[in-house]
């Protein structure tokens, strides 16, 4: 992640200095009444500082599988011992990351649908053909295996800024066809050593 406004802009964690701490709530059904019960309440079980302390990354929630197996909550148990990769093959993932005034994403390509979804904050999305437009809060995008980048230009590039990423896999992709390649760029090292 690149930046120039966000030189004095420093986070340590979630959630990223000007925003709010949000709340994950996760419900199931027990045993005992066969009822609906808030099993977890708190704001994450990964979070992770990436490029140079400038954003944050929140893991909502991921799972292996889809559709997702929900007996034994061995969705529940997954999510908390697997931090994942940009996506997950097969599965899902739903990650909030905090921008830093300013900071921009590298150019990547995901091999998922991606929503995105802006929470707090306005950010510019620009693809690879080099078509852009202005996202501001509650917009939505429906990334389609598309190389893109995101850049917080919240408050002129003064503010931090929030997004809600949900990644699902996709099949193979064809254009002209030819199969065409994920790539993370520089996010590469955000990623290392965690699952595709």
């Amino acid at each position: 992640m690149t930046t120039t406004a966000a030189i004095n802009f420093i986070t340590d964690g979630f959630p990223a200095p000007g925003l709010r701490a949000t709340q994950r709530l996760i419900t199931g059904n027990k045993e005992e009444d066969g009822k609906g019960h808030f099993l977890v309440t708190d704001n994450g079980d990964h979070h992770r500082v990436m490029g140079e302390n400038q954003a944050v990354a929140n893991i909502i929630y991921s799972t292996h599988e889809n559709p997702v197996d929900l007996n034994e909550d061995k969705d529940i148990k997954y999510a908390k011992e697997n931090e994942p990769g940009l996506h997950i093959t097969n599965g899902t993932v739903v990650r909030m990351i905090d921008f830093g005034p300013g900071v921009e994403s590298p150019m990547h390509r995901a091999m998922s649908i991606d929503y995105g979804i802006v929470m707090d904050g306005d950010f510019e999305l620009t693809l690879d053909s080099g078509e852009t437009r202005i996202m501001k809060q509650g917009d939505i995008s429906v990334q389609r295996a598309t190389a893109h980048k995101w850049k917080n230009i919240t408050a002129g590039e003064t503010q931090a800024g929030r997004m809600l990423y949900v990644l699902l896999d996709c099949k193979e992709v064809l254009v002209q066809g030819k199969k065409i390649e994920g790539f993370l760029g520089e996010l590469e090292k955000e990623y290392e050593g965690r699952s595709a």
